[in-house]
């Protein structure tokens, strides 16, 4: 059981055009508890999904060689960003090379243990659930970070560079008490509760 994924509001997309893998794919996911959603081609995924959705896709590659890859480049040209875990029985290096190069998160060869699938599940949904909790963090931090004054961002953009607060003063020509009150406005504004955490933000989302 993955209760803790469930909690992600997090859904594995199956893709199998076999109604009978597809089935037994949806209902093994299903008893462990994750929230899925099973579709017969990659096109119905794309009609019925946004590639904003949290989950990850697990696509059950039916075609031998390149043509069966074709699923995989048509999400990515949709714009598709969750995690692609390829199931595939053909066993061919080149098309696993060729899937991971073009970004698949995992490759599953057929007949696989179940185990094996949930553990690769799992991490795609959590690789996911981090993603989306950075892309949340960044807006959250950039609407804060409008709030600053131009000069409150010339002093946030020194002191993330360690510069000592009278070296802020000196080479803005103001005293080291403005700069100061500035780097205490800055803090509040942006909601941080110290240095490494503002270094942290800004070193993530490259907002300086």
């Amino acid at each position: 059981m993955l209760p803790s994924l469930t909690e992600l509001d997090a859904t594995v997309f199956v893709i199998a055009a076999d109604p009978l893998q597809r089935h037994d794919l949806v209902r093994s996911l299903d008893a462990a508890s994750l929230p899925v959603e099973g579709f017969a081609t990659v096109d119905a995924l794309l009609r019925a999904r946004r590639p904003s959705d949290a989950g990850c896709i697990l696509l059950d590659v039916d075609l031998p060689g390149p043509r069966g890859l074709a699923g995989q480049e048509m999400i990515l040209r949709a714009g598709f960003e969750q995690p692609l875990i390829v199931l595939t029985g053909f066993g061919e290096v080149a098309v696993a090379v060729r899937a991971l190069q073009r970004g698949a998160f995992d490759l599953i060869e057929k007949p696989y243990a179940e185990h094996q699938l949930l553990a690769s599940l799992e991490q795609a949904l959590a690789v996911d659930g981090s993603y989306r909790c950075q892309a949340r963090e960044r807006v959250a931090f950039l609407g804060r970070l409008g709030r600053l004054t131009p000069r409150e961002r010339e002093v946030m953009a020194m002191i993330v560079l360690g510069k000592a607060n009278k070296v802020v003063a000196h080479e803005l020509g103001i005293s080291e008490k403005t700069v100061e009150t500035h780097r205490a406005r800055v803090m509040e504004k942006l909601a941080v509760g110290s240095l490494a955490e503002l270094v942290r933000l800004e070193t993530l989302h490259g907002a300086a």
